[in-house]
């Protein structure tokens, strides 16, 4: 017996939406009409299949390329496995060929589409699987391709955005760590060999950098190890849903970077949902799949919540207001998408707009992140520097004298 995804309306015109075990389509059909609902949308929620890991290895840039392909040649009539076996033939990266390939020999076995995606799943998502899906049962598989292809590309600019913001900031106190290791370990010694040969008394802040360089030598070991140990646990913690939820709670907290890291979350989802939508996912599978999506713990299990109050007959608007998650003019705005019947425009635009604050606040955080991050780092080594030439220009001031 299958799994089925309905969408239809009571007789007093409310929209319901849920999932329902048949062996067929009119058998579907015939449940919800006893439950007196006349349905709108019904599709075959599609079974796990085997899973081939051979999905590493191919980049943003090829599955773009691949779907803007695959969607002119739809267009122009040609055959699902024609198309694949041309597009393959094509292909430079190797490891996409052989999964193009089995991607084909699979349609051509009577497999959909979708279905023969679903194998490759480091490669093509449940949200890619999902719109093909509906692309397949719609007829309009060449649109929800192009739909895939600037979502992806959408996508891309965005994680680059968040990495630039972020990689500044781990750069610069990777680069302090090591000089501190290295002045430290290496450097203060030396200093410390010629000021026994000097003698005389040292100033306090030369003792205490000595005392650490003499700390981190005896340590230097147990200290590599216990950041090994630590990275260890700390993956471990964060694998689990109470460790990630508080992980994640606390990036959003973040003064500067949790304002930044709502934005992306804003615009991801609003682009997804958007996406989803236009190309006829039922609402309820389709916050399913977003909050997956999210990325972060907090936000997925909220959007999860909103999901089950939308299943049992809800506006998406106000469990997205009592969340609390985004930002009211979102939800606002969400809320008269639904009133209007054009939540999917509403959304894109939301995602367009959220697309440009982002990258403004990318430019900001990062102008504002530069300064702070080398007067910190030239404090740090400023002071080990002064602390090792105290003694030199109080011996100078005594000679002197």
């Amino acid at each position: 017996m299958a799994t089925w995804q309905w969408e239809g309306r009571t007789p007093s015109g409310e929209l319901k939406q849920g999932v329902i075990e048949a062996e067929n389509e009119r058998e579907v059909h015939i449940k919800l009409k006893q439950k007196q609902i006349s349905p709108d949308k019904v599709r075959k929620q599609l079974k796990p299949k085997i899973k081939i890991e051979l999905s590493s290895g191919v980049s943003r840039q090829d599955l773009v390329v691949f779907v803007r392909q695959f969607a002119t040649m739809i267009d122009a009539g040609l055959p699902l496995v024609q198309c694949l076996e041309l597009i393959a033939s094509q292909q430079a990266n190797k490891k996409f060929k052989e999964i193009l390939n089995d991607i084909k020999d699979h349609v051509a076995g009577g497999a959909t589409f979708a279905q023969s995606l679903e194998r490759h799943p480091k490669v093509f998502d449940t949200l890619f699987v999902n719109l093909v899906a509906a692309g397949e049962v719609g007829g309009i598989l060449d649109t929800i391709l192009n739909r895939l292809a600037s979502y992806i590309e959408n996508n891309a600019k965005l994680a680059r955005q968040v990495k630039s913001a972020m990689a500044y900031p781990i750069g610069i106190t990777a680069v302090a760590g090591i000089v501190i290791f290295v002045l430290l370990r290496f450097v203060i010694p030396s200093f410390e060999k010629m000021f026994a040969n000097m003698g005389g008394d040292l100033p306090g802040l030369t003792k205490i950098v000595i005392g650490m360089s003499h700390w981190l030598a005896a340590n230097t070991i147990p200290v590599f190890i216990g950041l090994g140990v630590f990275s260890y646990f700390f993956k471990k913690v964060i694998s689990t849903d109470k460790g990630r939820f508080a992980f994640d709670s606390f990036l959003l907290k973040l003064p500067l970077f949790g304002a930044l890291l709502k934005k992306v979350a804003v615009a991801r989802f609003t682009r997804t949902m958007g996406t989803m939508l236009s190309s006829g996912v039922p609402i309820v599978e389709a916050l399913q799949i977003v909050s997956k999506a999210s990325g972060n713990k907090v936000i997925e299990d909220a959007l999860m919540e909103v999901r089950e109050k939308v299943s049992e007959g809800s506006r998406m608007a106000d469990p997205l207001a009592k969340a609390e998650i985004f930002p009211n003019m979102v939800v606002q705005m969400i809320a008269v998408g639904e009133q209007t019947g054009a939540m999917d425009v509403m959304l894109g635009k939301i995602a367009d707009f959220y697309d440009d604050e982002v990258e403004a606040s990318v430019g900001s955080l990062t102008s504002l992140m530069e300064p702070m991050m080398m007067v910190i780092l030239g404090g740090i080594v400023g002071t080990i520097l002064v602390a090792m030439y105290l003694p030199i220009f109080s011996i100078a001031g005594t000679v002197g004298g």
